[in-house]
């Protein structure tokens, strides 16, 4: 045991190493060095460059230590890059420097180039520690033409165009390189595209269109402000992706295999009508919670424009409804899914998130007969509703969870129901699900910062 942990952690040490010079070359590019470097007293970008490496190949190793029994990577990397952007730079490098923390919007807004870079560690580090384990991954063309095609079906969400469909295409594509073909359920793909879609967001619209327009590696939070308009459009794009090669892969499933054992694995809650009506008791408690925040702000008249109301007391009664008809398909999409609190609370907060840019910048404006607001301006006086949804996700998602809880299949005695949970909750958390929770919620908390 204790060799698999030191093979563990040195195999981090060296993908922290390739991270680390990927990273090192975008803080040589944005003059981050010498910073670095005062570290030990000297403002020598080459002194910098050595310091960084060696910080990269120890935290590098501290994330193989980490993540040594989990199965997918890509998720915990990106999530590892934003942990140590807090923990770094906006922490433990001014304290070591003699200064305090910068915990304020306006430092990190000025540092969002070095967040990038934290970003562009944590994915190279966790390719180069996939790399290092091995293990073989089968290329299947089948689902290569699902997931392209999904793309492409999600693409117009960017825009009507050959760069939307080329966009598309490409999710579409490393969709499938990455994930391999996972019959993992629709709530959990919606949360895995959304997050896909954000990475591609860094990527597509934030590195690489700048460099295709000749302007260089334009990572200013300026340039990263100018280009938020599409984050929604990219968050969309990756659940529709992640959506449909769910579903067409189930349609494939269910047309060309004869095998039935996948419709009666991981059975671990009650029969579908309960179930429902738990995402309707949830989603209402979530509701309620929600209507604080809708009264604070004065959203309720808007709310009731749906309907040719002005009124408060009918924007109440609508958003009442529109809360259960969400829990409804949270039940749906999510059942069998969360086997305690923590996996309800981060299954629900990320599915508010959703619902915050599915729902409040974009449905909502359209069916007011108005433009998405996805503009940064959008995104900044939207913010108190995404506040709104992350609690009424919170609520959702823990209230259904300890819901579903009580009832078990009639198939297995409670004490088997509670051992075939603990396998499901164990299996759940060698996954990439917590870092997915907790990657979202980070998206949610950069929102300020990328907008302001």
């Amino acid at each position: 045991m204790r060799n698999a942990g030191f093979r563990s952690a040195g195999a981090g040490a060296l993908a922290g190493l390739a991270g680390g010079l990927v990273f090192g070359g975008v803080m040589a590019l944005i003059g981050y060095l010498p910073t670095v470097a005062a570290l030990v007293r000297t403002d020598s970008p080459v002194v910098g460059f050595a310091v960084h490496l060696l910080i990269a190949a120890i935290i590098g190793s501290v994330f193989g230590a980490l993540v040594a029994g989990q199965r997918e990577l890509l998720f915990w990397g990106l999530a590892y890059g934003v942990l140590w952007w807090f923990l770094g730079p906006l922490t433990l490098l001014p304290v070591l420097l003699g200064r305090t923390v910068a915990w304020d919007v306006s430092t990190a807004q000025a540092l969002i180039p070095s967040l990038l870079g934290h970003l562009a560690y944590g994915a190279v580090t966790a390719a180069a520690l996939a790399l290092l384990r091995g293990g073989e991954r089968q290329f299947r063309p089948g689902l290569v033409v699902r997931a392209s095609t999904a793309g492409l079906l999600a693409a117009p969400v960017l825009g009507i165009g050959w760069n939307g469909l080329i966009v598309g295409a490409l999710v579409g594509v490393s969709y499938a390189v990455v994930f391999g073909d996972r019959d993992e359920g629709t709530g959990p793909a919606l949360v895995r595209g959304a997050a896909f879609g954000f990475a591609w967001w860094v990527l597509a619209a934030v590195t690489i269109a700048p460099l295709l327009d000749a302007r260089g590696l334009d990572w200013t939070s300026a340039a990263v402000r100018a280009a938020v308009v599409s984050l929604p459009g990219y968050l969309l794009l990756g659940s529709g992706t992640a959506l449909l090669t769910c579903w067409l892969g189930g349609l494939s499933r269910a047309v060309f295999s004869d095998d039935v054992r996948h419709a009666f694995e991981g059975r671990l809650a009650g029969g579908r009508v309960i179930s429902i009506w738990h995402g309707v008791i949830a989603g209402l408690a979530g509701g309620v919670i929600f209507t604080g925040v809708m009264v604070a702000v004065g959203f309720l008249p808007v709310v009731a424009a749906l309907v040719g109301s002005e009124s408060a007391v009918v924007g109440l009664v609508i958003h009442l409804l529109i809360s259960q008809v969400v829990g409804v398909t949270y039940a749906v999409f999510f059942r069998r899914r969360s086997f305690d609190p923590a996996s309800g609370v981060g299954w629900g907060v990320s599915y508010g998130f959703l619902w915050w840019v599915l729902g409040n910048l974009t449905l909502l404006p359209v069916l007011l007969g108005a433009e998405p607001r996805w503009s940064g301006a959008g995104l900044a006086l939207a913010f108190p509703s995404l506040v709104g949804h992350l609690a009424y996700g919170a609520v959702l998602g823990l209230l259904y969870q300890r819901l579903e809880e009580r009832v078990g299949p009639w198939h297995l005695t409670r004490s088997e129901a509670t051992a075939a949970r603990a396998a499901a909750r164990r299996e759940q958390t060698l996954s990439a699900a917590p870092a997915l929770w907790s990657l979202i919620a980070c998206v949610a908390l950069l929102i300020p910062i990328l907008v302001s």
